[in-house]
């Protein structure tokens, strides 16, 4: 045998040195053996060498096998290796006792030898693969910890996304989400420094409190453009229209509750969305709900968003000075505000004044990816008023096309190389740019003139220009690669006469050369405003006569082999009006 497997080691224990010298002699050949005449002399070679397997005589002088067996399992170092019991004694008894002490076997002396070495060329199979599979697993963990920190960096860069994107449609200076969450987690610490509220703050993951905090206002993404912008004041009507984005909020949140059993941060977020406008006096909205009934989210919420809208310039006013903002809000204790936060809030007040450290304000824990991604697709189909099995069909065709075109010559080494749970769960992001497209446009019911047109058709820019800006935010470029390219390039042609660039053939990105077919096909087989759906067979018709001019023909060829799939799909889930 060669040096290569003669290195595990294997110590042998036994007060017989005939037994040890036959052991040696019958082992050595394969494994490098150590023999040791008592249990005490076992326990000073085990401080300089960890063999792969020990031999362990039951029946010595001093301590015997069975106490051996006992303290190698309770010292840490040792408890893992595996021992054979070397016994003359054959009874039931004894071999359940050794077997209950942890010993993984038992070998009868005076013992064969062909059957001691098959005996323990056994136990070292199974001890190489115990230590293969726990250096898996530290692998696989390590792995999964990597995923899973990127996935919540992702996370929190897209969540931040759709709060800045709500911030520019209220003409809101930058900065508000990061201001609040930094507000809002020192005002947590001080009360809980104070030991009020502490029952119910000390229940709560803070880190998920924080996080949830930077959707407070999404609701606002269904608030009509010519309110939500206006510079001066609103009328009365206006105002109570303004009002409403509280339960807006509480709706987006909801809908994306439907499709998670992970709810701990949805539940912060739905409840700041719909209480951070409530008063103690109870003469805030949208419930007019008084004192304590006001969740104490929504409370901790209210103070810190009314402290940065004082001290903010918005469009109706001046930044107020942080002492004049100060002053408000100690008129307002009892009255807008819970007493007991005011009274700590302004205790602290200089705190709240040093807004050096905000951007040290990091929410690292999430539901999933997935859930924030639905959040972004449904707050755009919210502004729509319109309710859609888009997102999901259109994941699911991908799926099929995807799955099918792994298996073309011409595709397979591309598309191999893809995390296809990455790419499907940023396909849901190929239209966000339509966040950007104003609401008379995108709830048009009749045809769009040419400069309406050309407002829709700058959605592939700036949906590229709202996933380049989460790719300021991670490291890992590979989810922001699939949605960059899905974003910017689906609506581009095989021909060159698509847009935004005008890219031709395979100059458009593959991811969006697959998302044109499965975009097309949905939008043909479902209800349009200005007319009705085509069956699967027109559909299919359609895109199999643009294969070479709107489509890559290569991947229309692809569609045809699976397009019966994509029909069980249409099927199952309806055709409802979504996309322009």
């Amino acid at each position: 045998m060669d040096s290569k497997t003669k290195h595990e080691t294997i110590i042998v224990v036994d007060d017989d040195i005939t037994n040890l010298t036959a052991a040696k002699s019958t082992l050595s050949q394969k494994y490098n053996v150590i023999t040791a005449p008592s249990g005490e002399k076992l326990f000073l070679l085990l401080e300089k060498v960890t063999p792969e397997l020990i031999l362990l005589d039951v029946e010595m002088p001093g301590l015997n096998g069975y106490s051996v067996m006992e303290m190698l399992k309770n010292k840490e170092k040792t408890a893992h290796i595996p021992v054979i019991f070397l016994t003359a004694k054959i009874d039931p008894e004894s071999e359940l006792r050794g077997l209950n002490l942890g010993a993984v076997d038992y070998i009868t002396k005076p013992f064969s030898r062909e059957l001691l070495v098959k005996r323990v060329d056994l136990h070292i199979i199974f001890e190489q693969q115990r230590k293969e599979l726990l250096k898996y697993n530290l692998s696989l963990e390590s792995e999964v910890d990597k995923k899973t920190r990127t996935v919540l960096e992702l996370q929190n860069a897209i969540l931040k996304t759709v709060a800045e994107l709500v911030e520019r449609r209220d003409n809101v200076t930058g900065g508000h989400i990061e201001r609040t969450q930094y507000y809002l987690k020192l005002l947590v610490d001080i009360l809980i420094e104070h030991d009020v509220y502490t029952d119910e703050l000390l229940t709560w993951d803070i880190d998920l409190l924080v996080m949830s905090s930077q959707l407070h206002d999404v609701g606002k993404i269904s608030i009509k453009d010519e309110i939500l912008m206006k510079p001066g004041r609103l009328t009365p009507e206006e105002f109570e229209e303004m009002k409403k984005h509280s339960i807006y909020g509480e709706e987006i949140i909801r809908k994306i509750e439907k499709s998670t059993t992970e709810n701990d941060f949805l539940l912060f977020a739905e409840i700041m969305a719909g209480s951070h406008h409530e008063k103690w006096n109870g003469k805030g909205y949208p419930r007019g709900l008084k004192g304590e009934d006001i969740p104490l989210q929504g409370r901790l919420m209210s103070i810190v968003d009314v402290y940065d809208a004082l001290t903010d310039e918005r469009p109706y006013k001046k930044a107020f000075s942080h002492e004049k903002s100060i002053g408000i809000i100690r008129d307002e204790k009892g009255e807008h505000f819970d007493p007991y936060i005011a009274e700590l809030f302004l205790l602290h007040h200089e705190a709240f004044e040093k807004k050096e450290k905000i951007d040290e304000v990091s929410a690292r824990y999430s539901e999933g990816l997935h859930t924030t991604i639905k959040m972004i697709t449904n707050t755009v189909g919210a502004r729509g008023s319109k309710q859609s099995g888009h997102v999901d069909r259109m994941q699911r065709y991908l799926e099929i096309l995807v799955n099918e075109l792994k298996e073309h010559k011409r595709y397979q080494r591309e598309i191999s190389a893809w995390d296809t749970e990455l790419f499907l769960m940023s396909a849901q992001l190929h239209d966000v740019g339509k966040i950007a497209v104003t609401d008379r446009v995108l709830n048009k019911s009749e045809a769009l003139t040419d400069d309406e047109h050309r407002e829709i058709k700058a959605h592939s820019n700036f949906g590229a220009r709202v996933v380049s800006h989460i790719n300021k935010n991670v490291d890992d470029k590979n989810f922001i690669y699939h949605a960059e390219a899905l974003a910017g390039s689906h609506h581009e042609r095989w021909d060159g006469t698509g847009y935004p660039h005008g890219l031709k053939g395979e100059e458009i990105p593959l991811q969006g050369r697959i998302m044109a077919i499965v975009d097309v096909y949905d939008a043909l087989t479902t209800n349009r405003p200005h007319r009705d759906k085509k069956t699967h067979n027109e559909a299919v018709e359609i895109i199999m006569s643009c294969g070479g001019t709107h489509f890559d023909p290569d991947i229309v060829d692809v569609f045809l082999r699976c397009e019966k799939e994509f029909e069980n799909v249409s099927d199952t889930q309806g055709g409802l009006q979504y996309d322009k």
